[in-house]
């Protein structure tokens, strides 16, 4: 793999179920991006959660290049986390992810899609908002290795034909050279 990688719509990415083997790459990027990572421990007890629970993968080739997972709950759907390699940051990675665990969570019937921000992540924020995300209220303190708060948003009324319309349009943009395969 070479380093340097070109625009989005010359990578092919595809996204497939996270699975033990994919761990160890999944934690190098966890530690590149967050100052306080999860565990192996923490990643292997969601995977053993399937059904709340959904985890994937990004991969160029053989590498993992970003994670991330959703988990369903009284019919909302909860994006636990979503991580880019910062090699491949900005070649819309993190929206092949989300849009995948936003499918998924249609799927399994869930109603509206939550998720806590870090409060100064600006690019993470708008890339929330193209997906309907809407700011719902702050967590003083959330991330407790940084003081920092969170900030948290909302997208209601998932599985309304205008919301998929819209996954649609984001899906059109990276779509011929996004491969998902999940089970």
């Amino acid at each position: 793999m070479t380093a340097g990688p070109g625009r989005a719509e010359e990578i092919e990415v595809r996204i497939v179920p996270m699975r033990r083997r994919h761990l160890r790459s999944v934690l190098r990027i966890e530690t590149q991006v967050y100052p306080r990572p999860w565990t192996l421990s923490l990643f292997l007890s969601e995977l053993n959660l399937k059904s709340t629970r959904c985890y994937l993968v990004a991969q160029i080739e053989a590498q993992v290049v970003g994670y991330g997972g959703v988990m369903i709950s009284v019919g909302d759907a909860h994006i636990t986390n979503l991580a880019v390699d910062p090699v491949w940051q900005g070649h819309k990675i993190g929206q092949r992810l989300l849009s995948v665990l936003v499918r998924e969570a249609i799927v399994r019937e869930a109603a509206n899609l939550t998720l806590e921000v870090r409060l100064g992540n600006l690019v993470a924020q708008g890339l929330y908002q193209k997906f309907g995300l809407g700011p719902a209220g702050i967590r003083k303190g959330y991330y407790v290795e940084s003081a920092e708060d969170a900030l948290v948003m909302w997208a209601h009324d998932i599985q309304e034909p205008s919301y998929k319309d819209r996954l649609d349009r984001l899906e059109a943009e990276v779509a011929d050279s996004t491969i998902v395969e999940l089970e």
